[in-house]
């Protein structure tokens, strides 16, 4: 099997095969246990810089980046739209060719716009990542979180897994569906039927507005934040208040116990506490959500690592 992805840049999940995301979770495991040694370091991208642009607020995706690349010995860049030339009108475009006439070989990029980082791809020389582009997709949370299924469960194939919140406002959703698709699990969708969008029908999913329902056919359930930034502040206008989403669509022990079996329990973060989940379960027994931000890593490490492959200045030996 051949030990280089399909794709120049990860855009999105469709330009990965199965196989692809096979060969990422398997170089993730050797990275798990890089990580797992006294010196958790490695010289692959030695030679390799890396800029990290961000054009929304992170913490989760832009530390977990930002390790991977020092972990493997990449040289690093971060760029924060906040203090930059962008607030001065200057292009995406003139932003990063500016960066990548310094000898960038690599972008990993979060923005707010959907397609940003499919239309930075066609303009500048340089291998893109996409971090999260708007509503649309956020394909190293979608890979981090089937391999974190496939390591809990020891497999993602025949695996019932329920994506429950804001279904509208998530790039998470559409990625997980993708991924999980290309793996052979099955998916259901469960939300407010205002959170929910109108194509969700058409991607090959189940959907439901009955979270006991959803709980009860699945076995990992995946719970998503409720997204009141990109809501107007407050959610008004997609549900009645935030104590009646969390009576309806809010993960507490109550719910799970009277589901009488186990389920493997997820969330991407930042978690909204009380709402979409209470500390009871986000902390218990049943929740990797812990184990998705450690996997989080060494799933970026193989994306870095394997997309470094190619580059001119040569490949980057693990």
């Amino acid at each position: 099997m051949s030990d280089v992805l399909g794709t120049t840049h990860l855009l999105g999940i469709d330009a990965l095969s199965p196989a692809d995301i096979e060969l990422i979770f398997r170089t993730a495991d050797g990275f798990k246990e890089v990580l797992s040694r006294p010196i958790r370091k490695v010289p692959s991208l030695r030679d390799v810089t890396i800029a990290n642009l961000f054009f929304e607020n992170s913490t989760r995706t832009r530390i977990s980046f930002e390790l991977a690349e020092k972990r493997l010995s990449a040289d690093v860049v971060n760029f924060s739209s906040g203090n930059s030339s962008t607030k001065k009108g200057e292009t995406l475009v003139d932003t990063v060719n500016n960066i990548l006439s310094m000898k960038v070989d690599m972008v990993v990029m979060r923005h707010p716009d959907p397609g940003a980082a499919v239309f930075l791809s066609r303009h500048v020389k340089a291998r893109i990542i996409n971090a999260g582009d708007g509503t649309h997709e956020h394909p190293t949370q979608a890979l981090l979180d089937a391999y974190s299924i496939r390591e809990k469960l020891g497999r993602v194939k025949g695996v019932k897994v329920a994506i429950v919140g804001d279904i509208l406002h998530s790039r998470v959703a559409l990625s997980n569906v993708l991924c999980l698709h290309k793996l052979g699990a099955e998916v259901m969708l469960c939300g407010p039927s205002t959170l929910m969008p109108k194509y969700a029908e058409h991607l090959g999913v189940r959907v439901s507005n009955n979270m006991d329902q959803a709980l009860q056919w699945c076995d990992v359930a995946n719970v998503l934040r409720i997204q009141l930034e990109r809501q107007g502040g407050d959610g008004i206008g997609f549900f009645p208040s935030l104590r009646e989403y969390a009576m309806l669509f809010g993960l507490d022990g109550d719910r799970y116990r009277r589901l009488g079996k186990e389920i493997v329990i997820m969330h991407p973060g930042p978690i909204n506490r009380g709402v979409e989940i209470t500390s009871e379960i986000a902390d218990g027994a049943s929740s990797i959500i812990l184990d998705q931000v450690e996997n989080g890593v060494a799933v970026r490490m193989a994306v870095l690592f394997l997309l470094a492959g190619g580059l001119e200045r040569g490949t980057a030996n693990k």
